[in-house]
């Protein structure tokens, strides 16, 4: 099964009212910040490497994909928000690194982790709500949100069959409800 699949077309639509380089700063820090989407990719990316359950590992891999659909989304609403050229730094300056991926070898911990980390990029999505008056901005970031909310009920779901050793058709149904919720995006 392919995890990666590239499409021209964004995952979203990026319309900006006007420039605002001041919140696309905002935004670096979901570019490349510790909770960014990069942070978030390739943690899931790697933990997949170590987990057996083929339905798990499968989920963290199509997140993993979608969370590098939002880094774009994000890299194109700060270019056009007449942003700062981007790099891997985060608002204050300091430069992404690896120490900022969890390295947990056991599932059940890697999960937590994740779903922490869900919630911290929702908290932050959230605060971010208020920072600008663009409409298109604000849709984007509650898109944004969803999408989070949509990967924390997933991971705690895998979590919850893990821990009470769920049947296979049970987490058969993680990536059906993955499938069923982009079709709302349709």
């Amino acid at each position: 099964m392919e995890v990666f699949n590239y499409h021209k077309r964004l995952f979203y639509p990026i319309h900006v009212e006007r420039e605002d380089p001041v919140f696309a700063k905002v935004l670096t820090e979901h570019y490349s910040g510790i909770d960014s989407e990069l942070a978030s990719a390739l943690q899931y990316f790697n933990q997949r490497s170590n987990i057996s359950n083929r339905h798990i590992r499968e989920l963290l891999g199509i997140i993993s994909a979608e969370e590098f659909g939002h880094m774009e989304l994000i890299s194109v609403a700060i270019n056009k928000l007449g942003g700062p050229p981007l790099s891997l730094v985060n608002t204050q300056g300091a430069l992404w690194g690896i120490t900022q991926i969890n390295q947990s070898l056991d599932v059940i911990k890697m999960l937590q982790m994740d779903i922490q980390t869900e919630t911290r990029v929702i908290r932050l999505y959230q605060q971010q709500l208020e920072l600008t008056d663009d409409l298109n901005m604000k849709k984007m970031i509650r898109f944004l949100i969803t999408r989070g909310e949509v990967h924390k009920y997933l991971l705690k779901k895998a979590q919850k069959l893990l821990r009470e050793n769920g049947l296979p058709e049970e987490f058969n149904e993680l990536i059906y409800d993955y499938k069923m919720s982009l079709q709302v995006l349709k």
